[in-house]
C-alpha cells in the first residue's frame, strides 16, 4: 500500500517493529525498506542502521541497502539493483509518497525515546552517489515530509550558526573554502504527480515522449511525465483519464501546458503555430479527441 494507512495517525508509537508490521506501517521485520521497483517504496524504517544517514526533522539523508557486514561496518559498494533502492529510486522518478517509520537510537535527536514512532508521509526530492564514511560508494534519498505534516519533538535541539559564528558574510572576511570539496553524482527532477493513470500512460510509452520521442535515461531507470491535456480543476475541468493524459518529456509538457503546443484533429503536433510531426500513438492508449479539441480552443489555435 502507497500513502496513508487507515486508522493510523502521525506519531503513533508502536513498542516493536513486529507490532508496526501488524499496523501496516511497515511490513518486513528486517528490511528497512520496503517496496519494489515496479511498484515503489511503500515505507522506510529510519533507525542509525547506516553511520552516512543524516536526520534533520523535516529532511532526511536516507542511505541506500546493501554492503554491511554483521557490524553494521560498509564492505562493498551498493548498487541500484538492490531491490530496495530501485523501490526508492521509482518513488523519486514517479512522485510517490514514502511513510516513515523512526527508531530509537542516540544517532538523532528526532528518533522516538524508545520503540518506534509513524511520523509520516515524506517524498523523495533527489538521489546520488558518494562514498561513505568507510570508503566504499553508497546511495542515498533526501526524503523531505509533505507540507502541514506535523514533526516531532526532538530530545535537543539542533543548534544554528549564530550571528557571531560562522556566518561571515558581513565581517569582511573572505570565507576560506575547501580546496577538495566532496564530490556527489545526484539526480534531481520537477516534482509531478503521478496518479495510477499517469502511470499507466507512462508505462504503455516506456517514458517515451509522444512528440519529441525523447526518453529520458538516469541511474535506475528512465524519466518521463504525465501530462493532462485539458487541464484538470475548475474553469477547465478536464477528465483523469487515459484518454486525457500524454507522455511527454519536461520540455513538451510545459510546452503543452502553455499553449506553445497544440494537437489538431489529426494528431498533427502543432509546435509555435507550424506543423512539427505526429503525435505518437499506442494502440492501448485511445486519445480523447474532446479534450484536445477543449486544450486548442483554450489557447485560440487551430
Amino acid at each position: 500500500m502507497i500513502g496513508e494507512v487507515p486508522n493510523i495517525r502521525v506519531g503513533q508509537e508502536f513498542d516493536s517493529r513486529r507490532l508496526a508490521h501488524e499496523a501496516g506501517i511497515h511490513r518486513p521485520l528486517q528490511a528497512g525498506i520496503c517496496g519494489t521497483k515496479q511498484n515503489g517504496a511503500e515505507s522506510i524504517v529510519v533507525s542509525g542502521g547506516y553511520k552516512d544517514d543524516e536526520d534533520h526533522g523535516d529532511v532526511i539523508v536516507y542511505t541506500g541497502h546493501g554492503g554491511q557486514d554483521s557490524s553494521r561496518n560498509q564492505v562493498s559498494d551498493q548498487s541500484l539493483d538492490d531491490p530496495g533502492n530501485a523501490a526508492l529510486v521509482t518513488s523519486y522518478l514517479e512522485g510517490l509518497p514514502v511513510r516513515v517509520l523512526r527508531g530509537a537510537h542516540s544517532g538523532s535527536p528526532w528518533a522516538p525515546a524508545e520503540g518506534y514512532r509513524y511520523d509520516g508521509l515524506f517524498r523523495v526530492t533527489n538521489y546520488g552517489s558518494k562514498l561513505g564514511i568507510d570508503g566504499f560508494l553508497i546511495w542515498q534519498f533526501r526524503l523531505e515530509t509533505y507540507d502541514g505534516t506535523p514533526l516531532p519533538e526532538p530530545a535537543k535541539q539542533e543548534t544554528l550558526p549564530t550571528d557571531d559564528e560562522s556566518d561571515d558574510s558581513d565581517s569582511g572576511q573572505v570565507p576560506a573554502g575547501t580546496e577538495s570539496p566532496e564530490r556527489v553524482t545526484t539526480t534531481v527532477q520537477r516534482i509531478v504527480r503521478n496518479s495510477a493513470v499517469k502511470r499507466q500512460v507512462k508505462a504503455w510509452h516506456d517514458n517515451r515522449c509522444q512528440i519529441c520521442e525523447l526518453r529520458i535515461e538516469v541511474p535506475g531507470g528512465s524519466y518521463s511525465e504525465g501530462a493532462h491535456i485539458q487541464a484538470l480543476g475548475s474553469p477547465h475541468n478536464g477528465p483523469d483519464t487515459t484518454g486525457n493524459v500524454l507522455c511527454l518529456c519536461p520540455n513538451c509538457h510545459v510546452q503543452l501546458d502553455a499553449g506553445a503546443i497544440v494537437i489538431s484533429d489529426d494528431l498533427t503536433v502543432i509546435r509555435g503555430g507550424a506543423p512539427d510531426g505526429t503525435l505518437r500513438t499506442h494502440p492501448r492508449h485511445v486519445i480523447d479527441m474532446s479534450c484536445v479539441r477543449q486544450h486548442r480552443e483554450r489557447w485560440r489555435q487551430t
